[in-house]
């Protein structure tokens, strides 16, 4: 029987899936994050949108099963971010799937767990099956949609749950131009 080479038994860079977990805590009612992000109205105000680049186009079906579009318009080309909802628990719970653009050929999971906290809640994002090469990117794009979130709520997100992620919020207009922001603390 021949021996495979190392090489051979290790999965490609490529083929590689990686989950990963964003918290937040927000001075927002669970029912106010939660409805955010199947309001036809605010949802395209964050998610998968900056204050430089809102969504130019949005469809939302917020049912089991039903599905939603977002597209970002860039310089001339657009990314379009799809999936379909797999369950909805009001208040509570989200998951759906989400076709990531880069990488038409894979289909990620996503799913959301809202819980209120006093006069606040607590919001975990779970995203699978992200292949390796773009989990970094995509987790700082959730990490970003959580803040931008906040700020449209009008209730800045308080903390993320990352020792490396600490942000000091600069006031942003979504209609005068980019994001500012510093971070105070970074580590990896």
């Amino acid at each position: 029987m021949a021996q495979s080479s190392a090489k051979e038994r290790q999965p490609s860079f490529s083929s590689t899936r990686r989950a990963f977990r964003v918290v937040g805590h927000f001075r927002a009612s669970a029912g106010h994050l939660f409805d955010a992000w199947l309001s036809p109205a605010l949802a395209p105000r964050w998610l998968y949108a900056t204050a430089s680049h809102p969504i130019a186009e949005a469809a939302i079906d917020a049912k089991p099963g039903g599905s939603f579009r977002f597209v970002d318009v860039r310089d001339g080309s657009s990314m379009t971010y799809a999936g379909r909802y797999v369950a909805i628990v009001a208040n509570r719970r989200l998951v759906f799937t989400l076709a990531l653009p880069q990488r038409t050929d894979v289909e990620t999971r996503v799913s959301v767990e809202i819980r209120a906290l006093g006069a606040g809640s607590r919001m975990a994002l779970l995203h699978e099956n992200v292949p390796f090469q773009l989990a970094p990117h995509a987790r700082a794009r959730w990490t970003g949609m959580f803040y931008g979130l906040g700020l449209l709520l009008g209730s800045r997100p308080e903390s993320f749950d990352e020792p490396h992620c600490r942000f000091r919020a600069v006031p942003i207009d979504y209609t005068a131009g980019p994001t500012r922001f510093t971070i105070i603390r970074s580590q990896r």
